[in-house]
């Protein structure tokens, strides 16, 4: 995979910038790694959208069954799915506008990260936003 889907600038960037983050896989059990980074960037002043089948409310944040039914521009598109689900959330990123998506740790598909890259959104793939942002000391 390289460093094509882990350039440092867009990471960086992203954290710094990004002020609205939907979380796809994202539910109200704080046992999940999605929660917690959901949590974190939240406590960083990012908004979150929960986005889950279930469209329950996570974080204080009303809860969308698909990223179609988010309002809104979204800044990043988490992926919290297995690899195999990812492509099909990276192209609904595509379709609604998203101006990146990142996919956390072991959570790869680099076919669909091309075709993101493609069509113009940022990726960053197998890459932990808590652990990135403590690498960076991001404000």
């Amino acid at each position: 995979m390289g460093n094509r889907f882990a350039d440092e600038n867009v990471i960086r960037r992203l954290l710094a910038e990004a002020r609205t983050w939907a979380f796809v896989g994202l539910s109200d059990n704080p046992g999940r790694t999605a929660y917690d980074q959901a949590g974190l960037l939240q406590s960083r002043g990012r908004r979150i959208i929960p986005v889950h089948p279930a469209a329950e409310p996570v974080l204080g944040e009303p809860g969308y069954a698909s990223l179609a039914e988010v309002p809104g521009k979204v800044d990043v598109v988490a992926v919290y799915r297995r690899s195999e689900h990812a492509g099909q959330v990276i192209d609904e990123a595509i379709a609604m506008g998203a101006g990146a998506v990142w996919l956390p740790l072991g959570v790869i598909d680099e076919a669909a990260g091309r075709r993101a890259l493609d069509a113009g959104l940022d990726v960053v793939m197998d890459r932990c936003p808590g652990v990135e942002w403590a690498l960076r000391r991001i404000a």
